[in-house]
């Protein structure tokens, strides 16, 4: 049978003339009129599109499948997968699980240990335990026993309990004649932290080390207090601490002032929550800045997670030129264009994170992101030994021999790194499947994201004091965090306020080694005795004024007898 196609080579006969006389011999042959050819020649065209559409659409499902299954294997593997950043083939883990050791966990057997763990800062309270008067004199002839001396050992305990402090104070009543004098005097008060209240510091310590530092809710310090005898209610812890946010101001503002002296900054933020309606903002998302120097840990509350924020923060430091390391969120971009003195430090472990979320959505491109987090992990190790070369007396061009070799080790990776990217961007993509096509967006949406932010990821090189991480502002940020989620934030603007007061006091006492509870039991002391407020001389509790004996007391615990 001939293909109707055949028949545009075919010359057409008169009407008049006969189908059969014209086209004899020509075998099989299928006859159609004219209009009936150009019907189904117009029809061609029609399914040929309704054809391509329908690859077109099929092409995007693909893509949109790929993109979802990409999607599903990353939020499986925050749910329910392993929390460690180590990636690798099943052929791999395979080959780990059969080269690992069949040696027993802890301390081997005839292994030297340690000593038993020395506590010379408790103090000893001595418990005298008598021989027994039956176990004292001998079964057979009933002589009793000699002393000959004693045996001793300890036991570690803890003593947690709630007491009332009964205060007598003494009058007198004059026994003269003289006039213009006081019938009578009476010892002074005891001093409060709080005036009339019935609690004293040790309360206020405990309520504010666990809510600030340990995380707990109020609800549950109150339930321990109740346990032991002290039922308080929430309303007057509530108003306590209102009542405290005018005793951390100072301090507050004193982090704040030394922070605007450094050149070097670490910075994140946090979502936190407060429940308190704003005219103007809606719902109660608000947010905990953070910002970490060598000296200070500062943190403070605003509405807003944009630009404006670290931009008045850092409106006042009095360095000409300062180094902000953070990650790529928009808004530091934003802040550095407006203010030119800020320079922008990108973290490198925000990048490592990038190719492992690669390799865990498309498993096709585990070998080359592992390549990857390979060439970085490589990059941490020579700034490290690079690093530990550093004289900070000393400009870079200046430093020993060993620096300059881990040096030039170090610009000669970043350039292979800068090669290899560029290269890939520049070299358009070849290949045709739906799956290859996917495939090379991902690998080019992370290398153009470390193009773009390269200059950024560069600044550790030319100054080896910046670390080549955000870590610091991650790490610092995390307490807060973990607060969040047991006690939802906060329940009013204040109640915010005192929080970045607390988180950003606590942590910087803890960045110089402090002691917390020892510096807040004497802080709150040095209130009281000012009635209720803040010391006039805060020399004495801030670490970088500090002299060394006061850096190492408050380092020691705090000792209550």
């Amino acid at each position: 049978m001939i293909n109707v196609s055949l028949i545009d080579s075919i010359s057409y006969p008169n009407e008049s003339s006969s189908s059969e006389a014209s086209f004899e011999g020509i075998p099989n042959l299928i006859l159609i009129t004219e209009k009936e050819y150009f019907e189904l020649k117009n029809a061609v065209g029609y399914w040929k599109s309704l054809h391509h559409r329908a690859r077109e659409r099929e092409d995007q499902l693909k893509l949109e499948l790929l993109a979802k299954d990409a999607e599903n294997r990353d939020l499986r593997q925050r749910v329910f997968g392993k929390k460690s950043e180590k990636r690798g083939s099943g052929r791999d883990q395979n080959k780990e699980k059969s080269a690992k050791s069949t040696r027993p966990k802890g301390q081997q057997r005839n292994s030297k240990g340690h000593r038993r763990t020395q506590y010379p800062e408790l103090g000893v309270i001595d418990e005298k335990v008598s021989v027994a008067k039956k176990d004292g004199i001998c079964p057979k002839c009933g002589k009793p026993y000699c002393s000959f001396g004693t045996e001793e050992s300890e036991i570690i305990e803890i003593d947690v309990k709630a007491h009332k402090r009964r205060i007598i104070r003494e009058r007198k009543k004059k026994s003269c004649s003289c006039k213009n004098v006081a019938e009578t005097v009476t010892a002074p008060p005891v001093p409060r932290i709080i005036p009339k209240s019935p609690y004293g510091i040790s309360i206020w310590v405990e309520i504010l080390l666990n809510k600030f530092i340990y995380c707990q809710p109020t609800h549950r310090q109150l339930q321990t207090f109740k346990e032991l005898g002290l039922p308080i209610s929430a309303g007057t812890i509530t108003g306590g601490l209102k009542k405290l946010v005018a005793v951390f101001e100072p301090v507050y503002n004193a982090l704040y002032e030394h922070q605007m002296t450094e050149d070097r900054f670490h910075s994140d933020e946090s979502s936190w929550k407060v429940f308190e309606a704003v005219e103007g903002k809606i719902g109660h998302q608000w947010w905990l800045w953070v910002s970490k120097s060598d000296s200070v840990v500062f943190f403070q509350i605003a509405t807003s997670r944009g630009a404006d924020v670290p931009g008045q923060h850092f409106f006042a430091v009095e360095s000409d030129k300062i180094i902000l390391i953070c990650d790529r969120y928009s808004s530091y971009k934003a802040m550095a264009k407006q203010l030119e003195f800020i320079t922008l430090a990108f973290c490198w472990a925000h990048v490592r994170r990038d190719f492992l979320d690669t390799a865990r959505k498309f498993p096709q491109l585990e070998t080359w992101a592992l390549t990857w987090t390979e060439m970085i992990g490589d990059l941490y190790h020579i700034n490290n030994q690079r690093c530990l070369h550093f004289n900070k007396e000393l400009p870079v061009a200046a430093q020993s021999t060993d620096f300059t070799k881990y040096h030039c080790k170090l610009l000669k990776k970043m350039e292979q790194m800068c090669t290899e990217f560029e290269s890939f961007l520049e070299q358009p993509g070849k290949n045709t499947t739906v799956e290859n096509i996917v495939l090379h967006e991902a690998k080019e949406k992370v290398l153009t994201s470390l193009k773009n932010h390269w200059k950024g990821l560069s600044v550790f090189a030319q100054h080896p004091l910046v670390p080549m991480d955000n870590n610091f502002a991650e790490r610092a940020v995390r307490n807060p965090v973990t607060g969040r989620k047991n006690y939802y934030g906060s329940g009013s603007i204040w109640s915010s306020e005192l929080a970045a007061m607390l988180f950003s006091i606590f942590q910087t006492v803890k960045l110089w080694d402090l002691n917390c509870r020892h510096w807040l039991n004497v802080y709150l002391t040095a209130c009281a005795n000012n009635k209720g407020r803040a010391p006039e001389d805060l020399s004495s509790f801030l670490p970088w004024k500090m002299d060394e004996n006061c850096l190492h007391g408050f380092s020691k615990p705090f000792n209550t007898s």
